[in-house]
């Protein structure tokens, strides 16, 4: 489909599921290669990143555990810069190695909010797994290990990422118009 609608918003088609695999592929390789023998503990963050997650997953050839926090800071079509936590962390992290999984890196604004969570509680070492990316958005200092796709700062919706909770089952991702 080349172009969707969403409750009241109509969204073009902008990157294609293919690309989306792509993507995907090259970030477990890259995984795959850096954290052996690391035993990695993959932080994911809910709702919008179940997608990438699993197929992330299935790409992984380490041994590695999984577990979900789930974080929420949008209304509508903008952040509030207020992040809410949901559902915490349950696990014991204390001298691991975490690999945060999150769909889409823009103000920073969540990221920041979950690693002084995360530092709290002393893992050895984290690394930061986005699928999506906006630069022009990002307005803190926290490195990004591994990026899938950078994109602009358009609001987007697909493939987990949602609009007011629609849309997160398009295999796209689309745009807003």
């Amino acid at each position: 489909m080349e172009t969707v609608t969403i409750k009241d918003k109509m969204f073009s088609l902008s990157i294609p599921a293919a690309e989306i695999q792509t993507a995907i592929s090259k970030l477990a390789e890259k995984l795959n290669h850096e954290l052996v023998g690391k035993d990695p503990l993959f932080l994911v963050i809910l709702n919008g990143s179940f997608m990438f997650a699993a197929d992330l997953f299935k790409m992984l050839t380490i041994p590695c555990e999984v577990s979900f926090v789930k974080l929420s800071s949008y209304r509508g079509t903008s952040s509030t810069e207020v992040v809410k936590t949901m559902i915490g962390l349950s696990d014991d992290i204390k001298g691991r190695t975490i690999v945060v999984i999150e769909d889409i890196v823009d103000t920073g604004h969540t990221l920041e909010h979950l690693m002084k969570m995360l530092d709290e509680q002393q893992p050895a070492d984290i690394k930061i797994c986005t699928l999506l990316f906006k630069p022009n958005a990002y307005l803190k200092c926290i490195r990004i290990d591994y990026v899938g796709i950078e994109i602009p700062n358009d609001f987007i919706v697909g493939y987990g990422l949602d609009y007011d909770g629609f849309g997160r089952n398009l295999a796209d991702i689309y745009k807003i118009v």
